[in-house]
């Protein structure tokens, strides 16, 4: 769970955002990207194979999400670890994943990790994950710098709406949902490996789970772990300049360019998300000021604000008006 900063035991927030995900993903020294996942539909689950797992982000509600629709499996014989502190349900939710994916590749320190860490029960991989110092520090860096403290100054204390991460994937012929917060692994319908294998099983569970939100809710997302493509793509491009098949070829350039470009946009994001923007604001609050302009801002601001609030309350939604 992702909510307020008691508990988290320095370990911050983090954007469910595929760049930053991906960017983890490299620091882990894995061959896996992550990607938006808009719909579930056969065709875009097709696009994205090969398909290791999806990742499930909503807003959590103790009442509603305390309660399964599938069966607690106590003796599921992958990996699963427990949240224990606040803020790391988006990294656990990666290795949740990653550590049911049969021979994958990874770097020294996961490897390490992952070895240390087999045999032990849920509650105590939890801990020793949340434990280590450097992968809360890969999880950190890509969390944006925190430069102003609002600590006592005796504002009152606003609750902020928390977000949880959970995974689905297949394992032994069924489809299970990983979730830190809850005592086992959710074992939910099996799965064939005809048609489109345990995507079927897990479609119907993530829907189900989606229609228990008000129409037109925004309060959930979807990600997809897969194979990084660009390595077969460059090699698939390879081939087929090699034996002449130009059409082919010119299609395929399209398409790399269009990854490569995706990377590019992760990767300018991810360096905005690293920067501490508090001199740049400051500076044009100075440049503001001296040009007699800031006074006429700030009562546009308040303006604005005002609306925001009139509008939020018209649909009897609450916003502080502090």
């Amino acid at each position: 769970m992702s909510g307020d900063d008691e508990g988290s035991s320095g370990w911050q927030l983090t954007e469910s955002d595929p760049g930053v995900f991906s960017e983890l993903l490299k620091t882990l020294g894995v061959p896996l990207i992550m990607d938006d996942l808009y719909s579930l539909d056969p065709d875009s689950l097709a696009s994205l194979q090969p398909l290791h797992a999806l990742i499930f982000l909503f807003k959590w509600v103790p009442s509603s999400s305390d309660s399964i629709t599938g069966t607690y499996d106590a003796e599921f014989p992958g990996f699963f670890a427990h949240q224990v502190v606040n803020n790391a349900c988006a990294t656990l939710a990666v290795l949740n994943a990653l550590g049911n994916i049969p021979d994958l590749k990874s770097g020294s320190q996961l490897t390490e990790l992952m070895e240390f860490t087999s045999g032990m029960d849920p509650q105590t991989r939890g801990l020793v994950i949340t434990s280590a110092d450097w992968l809360r520090e890969a999880h950190n860096s890509l969390s944006p710098p925190s430069a102003i403290s609002l600590d006592g100054l005796g504002l009152p204390k606003q609750t902020e709406d928390a977000y949880h991460f959970v995974v689905y994937l297949p394992s032994v012929g069924h489809v299970y949902e990983l979730d830190g917060l809850k005592p086992h692994a959710v074992r939910h319908g099996s799965y064939d490996d005809n048609g489109e294998g345990w995507l079927s099983s897990a479609r119907e569970v993530i829907e189900n789970r989606i229609a228990t939100y008000p129409p037109g809710a925004l309060d959930f997302s979807l990600l997809a772990l897969r194979d990084d493509p660009l390595p077969l793509m460059q090699s698939e491009l390879a081939a087929l300049q090699t034996a002449g098949k130009q059409a082919e070829a010119a299609e395929l350039v399209y398409r790399l360019e269009s990854e490569t470009s995706k990377r590019n946009r992760w990767s300018f994001e991810n360096s905005l998300r690293r920067h501490n923007h508090v001199g740049l604001v400051h500076s044009i609050l100075v440049a503001l000021a001296k040009a007699g302009k800031l006074e006429p801002a700030k009562e546009g601001a308040k303006s604005v604000m005002k609306e925001r609030i009139a509008k939020a309350k018209s649909k009897g939604e609450a916003m502080d008006e502090n």
